[in-house]
């Protein structure tokens, strides 16, 4: 499943929101597993991404039709997706907002981030089918008080 609507909501311990949609097949896989893995793809896994938002896992197995390897996970039975510069190994923390909101809240209990390269062309999901793809970073920490660093950092 591909997901465009997900947002940090702690540090310590490292939570993240994820909306998803009652009519999807993930749904009910992580009501039922109470994990997941949210992988970070790259540009040059556009077409890939896009196949998948676009089909149901109910009618088809992702990981051979778009030719996806994967690794076991450390922590989960989910695999990771060796072609993302991350995988977030994810448990389900809170449910209470499913009901209401389709809003998940998983706790992260492992990441894995490819070392290279330091800037990769990471895709994000802005809706209509368009992506936004990280490039130029821009640091303004040394106008931030320190404590509002995450974590002080």
């Amino acid at each position: 499943m591909t997901m465009g609507w997900h947002m940090v909501l702690e540090f310590t311990p490292s939570l993240v929101g994820c909306m998803i949609s009652a009519g999807n097949h993930s749904f009910e896989l992580i009501r039922q597993s109470a994990e997941c893995v949210l992988n970070l793809p790259t540009l040059d896994m556009l077409d890939a991404v896009v196949g998948i938002g676009n089909c149901s896992g109910r009618d088809k197995d992702k990981f051979a039709g778009f030719n996806l390897d994967v690794q076991a996970a450390d922590h989960i039975r989910a695999p990771l997706l060796t072609a993302c510069h991350a995988n977030f190994e994810c448990r389900l923390a809170d449910d209470r907002m499913v009901k209401d909101y389709n809003l998940f809240i998983f706790e992260i209990v492992k990441a894995h981030v490819a070392p290279q390269p330091k800037h990769p062309r990471t895709l994000h999901y802005t809706g209509d089918g368009v992506f936004v793809v990280a490039g130029k970073t821009v640091s303004r920490r040394s106008d931030f008080r320190p404590e509002l660093l995450g974590n002080g950092r």
